[in-house]
């Protein structure tokens, strides 16, 4: 067939077990790409409604199975801040720091953790901010989340020396002296912001980015110019 669109095509062997498998595999690494924008659209459009809607309380949002991940949610006790705990290799705009986690504990109901948001690594320490170590009964609003979210190069956690590299909730609820805690984490809302501003709440990415669609075009372009140039270098000189 190819012999008759391009006059002269005669592919060579080896040539073509290269460049043959090289051509699927680009456009297969394409449609890939696509399938990944769908996706990627899919969840973003769960977040952007879970976002929107009012907030309930946690624990009928632990009820609903699947339909609670990115629920807003709200929880009322009192923060046991001897037993925070930091999450390190996090970032905002570039500087390095921590998300403080804290035990929310609650009269009569399952304690809970809560991310209530992000320090630079100047102030891990508590003293540097003891403004925002609230005292007394809070109210706190917030994402329900509970993915594990380690990524396939991060090292293992260090309980021992309070450091945290991904959200192992079992052992982090157990390092911070409330194992009955709730098998999800709230990540608090920016407002109401923390007296002194540390920690800085609303740390949620509400919507995930979207580059497939490019990736899918530069993929499809290589596959194109990889079929082009084997076209052109089979041709038989004349």
């Amino acid at each position: 067939m190819l012999d008759r669109l391009i006059p002269g095509f005669a592919p060579r062997l080896v040539p073509t077990l290269i460049a043959v498998p090289g051509v699927l595999i680009l456009f297969a690494l394409s449609g890939w790409q696509v399938a990944r924008h769908v996706e990627r659209e899919a969840e973003n459009a769960i977040r952007a409604e879970r976002l929107a809607a009012p907030p309930v309380a946690v624990d009928a949002a632990l009820a609903d199975g699947q339909a609670r991940r990115f629920r807003r949610v709200h929880a009322a006790g009192t923060f046991d801040h001897a037993r925070e705990l930091h999450v390190y290799a996090r970032s905002l705009n570039g500087n390095e720091g921590f998300y403080v986690l804290t035990p929310l504990l609650r009269d009569g109901l399952p304690p809970v953790l809560v991310n209530r948001g992000w320090v630079a690594k100047d102030r891990r320490d508590p003293a540097t901010r003891a403004q925002g170590q609230i005292a007394g009964r809070v109210e706190v609003v917030g994402v329900l989340r509970d993915e594990p979210r380690r990524g396939p190069m991060m090292p293992d956690n260090e309980p021992a020396k309070n450091g945290w590299f991904w959200f192992d909730l079992p052992a982090m609820a157990a390092s911070a002296g409330v194992p009955d805690a709730l098998p999800v984490y709230v990540e608090a809302a920016l407002e109401p912001r923390n007296p002194g501003g540390w920690p800085l709440g609303g740390q949620t990415q509400a919507q995930l980015p979207r580059p497939h669609l490019q990736y899918a075009f530069t993929w499809f372009s290589l596959a194109i110019a990889l079929a082009a140039i084997f076209a052109i270098s089979q041709r038989k000189k004349p």
